[in-house]
């Protein structure tokens, strides 16, 4: 089992930035999943693996039909449109409106995200990009399913107050109230923690002093790791300045949080649900049925090395 969600609080700290740049490099096969009710950019942004546009009507939209009749793990694949440099992802709404045709599913979605590791035909994990949450969002209804809750986060004073009382918010409402010793990848109770958006030189300082003040209010989440502030990297992803992407800060500080979350528990992350045989999610560098083979290194979108939702939402 192994659905990581990420969410913000308010402003614009980029988490689709970081899911994307997270799942480009996740150490074994991961399906990114657009799951904002406010509706997803990757469609009006990222080229399709034919080097065309993106369908709109595949992905989140089309699944909601196939939920309402009951959602088996394997069948998101059916749902799901490859990116130019072999990206797998689940597009997200094109506005805001059309979240009422998911209205009731959003449990059925994260119990099949979840479970999509165990799937003994084509496993992985899934990373969802829930936007911006907050205590009405429907998104935050996949929270239960998942095995991590990344907050997104950047430094400002008053964006670490936002971090730290939506933590504590979700701890209450996930764990029953704060709790700092949650077991990963429980039902119902997943590991909350925050990635700051954050300058390499301050980074592992500020790591400390957010960390040190989640602790002291009782919040039950813990600072897991650092996103570079690159807006350079992030118009590389974007499609919208060419370079070295692989060589960016932003995509080597996204490698080194998703390399340090996968030590942490991708060896719990590859034990199966009860319930669910024959799980093969197997090593790092898993092949899956499609054919994709370890890390999505060499991810490219459109028209270049880039090809996500920008760093602005």
């Amino acid at each position: 089992m192994a659905l990581i969600a990420l969410a913000a609080d308010k402003g614009s700290p980029g988490v689709t930035t970081a899911a994307v740049a997270l799942a480009a490099v996740w150490p074994r096969r991961v399906l990114l999943a657009e799951t904002d009710p406010a509706g997803g950019d990757l469609v009006y942004r990222s080229a399709a693996a034919h080097g065309g546009p993106l369908n709109p009507n595949t992905g989140m939209l089309s699944i909601a039909a196939t939920a309402r009749r009951g959602l088996v793990p394997d069948q998101l694949w059916d749902h799901v449109q490859p990116l130019s440099g072999g990206l797998e992802v689940l597009v997200g709404l094109g506005i805001s409106e059309q979240a009422a045709g998911l209205a009731g599913l959003w449990p059925t979605l994260g119990r099949a995200f979840a479970s999509l590791a165990d799937s003994p035909n084509a496993p992985a994990d899934v990373i969802a990009d829930c936007g911006r949450v907050s205590g009405d969002t429907p998104a935050t209804e996949l929270f239960p399913h998942a095995a991590l809750v990344l907050l997104l986060s950047r430094t400002e004073p008053e964006a670490i107050a936002r971090v730290r009382d939506r933590a504590a918010a979700l701890s209450n409402k996930l764990h029953g109230g704060p709790n700092g010793a949650v077991r990963p990848g429980a039902p119902g109770m997943p590991l909350i923690g925050v990635v700051l958006v954050a300058d390499t030189n301050n980074a592992a300082k500020l790591s400390g002093q957010v960390n040190d003040m989640l602790v002291h209010a009782q919040t039950g989440a813990r600072v897991v790791g650092t996103i570079a502030d690159d807006p350079a990297g992030a118009d590389q992803l974007a499609g919208r300045r060419r370079g070295r992407l692989e060589k960016s800060l932003l995509v080597r500080s996204a490698r080194k949080v998703a390399s340090d979350l996968y030590q942490q528990f991708g060896a719990a992350w590859s034990v199966p649900n009860t319930g669910h045989a024959g799980s093969n999610a197997g090593p790092v560098g898993h092949q899956g049925a499609t054919g994709h083979t370890g890390p999505t290194t060499g991810y490219t979108g459109t028209g270049g090395p880039g090809g996500h939702a920008g760093a602005g939402r």
